[in-house]
């Protein structure tokens, strides 16, 4: 058994359009010939899921993370958008160093989620869950 990544990007009409990991992370690196221009200047949710694989056929799915990537407006990832997301999620934990006072509670990590979840992630309606389950298994699976 081995695991496998599959990404979804989800049009505006709740479609879904499968994304090559390979292309996925040419887009993460930033290469520059890797652009989906269809996406120029746009917000796109995107679902990652990892699923546990054999024989290379999909046997569970582990996880998934629903998301959203911006694209700038060459249609290549915004790199801005990025180091904020990235610079936010680790403002998700808490701090380690237990210099505040007993009767202080830092809660900043709360209020990061809050706006991490708000601004980077959604919640899928059922026939997107049930599309994505169908694009991993087929439609023989319910």
């Amino acid at each position: 058994m081995g695991s496998s990544l599959r990404i979804f990007l989800v049009d505006d009409d709740d479609s879904l359009r499968r994304l090559p990991l390979a292309r996925y992370e040419r887009l993460l690196r930033g290469e520059a010939g890797e652009s989906l221009p269809q996406y120029a200047g746009r917000r796109v949710r995107y679902v990652l899921v990892s699923v546990d694989v054999v024989d290379r056929k999909p046997v569970e799915i582990v996880h998934i993370q629903y998301s959203t990537l911006a694209f700038d407006s060459k249609g290549r990832l915004d790199q801005v958008d990025r180091k904020r997301k990235a610079k936010l999620a680790m403002d998700l934990l808490p701090a380690l160093s237990g210099d505040d006072p007993e009767q202080v509670i830092d809660a900043r990590h709360r209020f990061a989620k809050k706006r991490y979840d708000s601004e980077y992630r959604w919640k899928p309606s059922l026939g997107i869950e049930a599309a994505i389950i169908n694009a991993i298994f087929g439609s023989k699976r319910g």
